[in-house]
């Protein structure tokens, strides 16, 4: 099974090396993608522009991928899920919740200079970085790429209703599924409401198990692959 995997504010592609040599290892095809604005030294990047390249990876393969989408990323990967409906077999989301249409991308932290950089690890202190050390934390702070304000500042739009017929699963690292279950019956995440295939997955590891937990992440996602 071809795995398209789109990582978060401030990395790159190379923020899966670990996850793909594992679902390699397992018999996927991984497929990650560097983003506009987000390793290919394209400043003034947009949302737009981000999109347009998950959903090249998804055309380039062959018959129908899953697409993997980790924590602001989780709205691009359900952007292309808006996009093609008929052509993703799955979206997986590790971390995060899609955005609604007409809210922003990723509105969670100070522009500068026309871009977000990244915030330093007060904001994640707990569960989201409790499985960092500081010798990781230093590597990550020292390799985070600033996320272009035309990407993290755009407004989210959704067309097709189509897209809640694609199967969605959501892997749990910093909280749970039953907190996840809690959220979505307090209504604070529209869209997982009209999922009709919706499954969670629980990962014991903090905001990014793509660094810290890559074989059980992948192997998490290798579990809830669908047949090919």
């Amino acid at each position: 099974m071809d795995i398209v995997l789109v990582a978060g504010m401030w990395l790159d592609g190379t923020a899966w090396d670990g996850v793909a040599a594992e679902l390699a290892a397992l018999g996927h095809r991984p497929v990650p993608v560097t983003l506009p604005g987000q390793g290919d030294g394209a400043v003034s990047a947009t949302l737009d522009d981000q999109v347009a390249a998950v959903l090249a990876a998804v055309d380039a393969v062959g018959g129908r991928p899953v697409v993997v989408g980790h924590s602001a990323a989780s709205t691009l990967a359900w952007l292309a899920a808006d996009a093609r409906p008929e052509r993703i077999a799955k979206v997986v989301l590790v971390g995060g919740f899609p955005a609604a249409d007409g809210r922003r991308y990723a509105d969670f932290f100070a522009v500068r200079d026309g871009a977000v950089p990244f915030p330093g690890w007060e904001p994640f202190e707990g569960p989201d970085a409790a499985d960092l050390d500081e010798e990781a934390r230093r590597r990550f702070a020292a390799a985070a790429i600033p996320v272009p304000e035309g990407v993290a500042m755009a407004v989210v739009r959704l067309k097709d209703e189509r897209r809640f017929d694609v199967p969605v699963a959501l892997v749990c690292p910093e909280y749970t599924p039953e907190q996840v279950g809690e959220w979505i019956d307090a209504g604070e995440s529209p869209e997982l409401t009209r999922i009709r295939q919706l499954e969670l997955v629980d990962l014991d590891a903090g905001h990014w198990p793509m660094v810290t937990r890559p074989r059980e992440l992948a192997r998490a996602l290798a579990e809830v692959v669908p047949d090919a």
